[in-house]
């Protein structure tokens, strides 16, 4: 099993990656160097497995890859866009609350 193996899926996501996502961090062809780096690790991860998983996980701050076991040879291929906004805030942790000024009581 290589990256070849999974070009047309690998095809597909470069398509919708041209197509769909915006991403000021990679370029298409950079999209495409990370896919193949990436599919190489899920690759190894599947055929590493322990006994009784099931799939090969690999995945950066963009993409996920998942290769699951089949009834065939070939295992099922998913590569799924990890969608997020570079302009969107940090959300505080729940343990952490924000500061609020305290506003005067009547009389006080």
């Amino acid at each position: 099993m290589t990256v070849d193996t999974f070009q047309p899926e690998i095809d597909d996501a470069v398509k919708n990656y041209d197509r769909y996502v915006v991403c000021l961090e990679k370029s298409s062809e950079e999209f495409a160097a990370a896919i193949a780096s990436l599919m190489q690790k899920a690759i190894r991860a599947f055929d590493t497995r322990s006994a009784g998983l099931r799939h090969g996980i690999a995945l950066d701050k963009d993409v996920t890859i998942i290769l699951s076991q089949s009834d065939d040879e070939r295992p099922l291929c998913g590569i799924y866009f990890n969608l997020h906004s570079p302009y969107q805030r940090d959300a505080l942790p729940k343990t952490v609350h924000p500061l609020r000024d305290r506003l005067p009581r009547h009389g006080e």
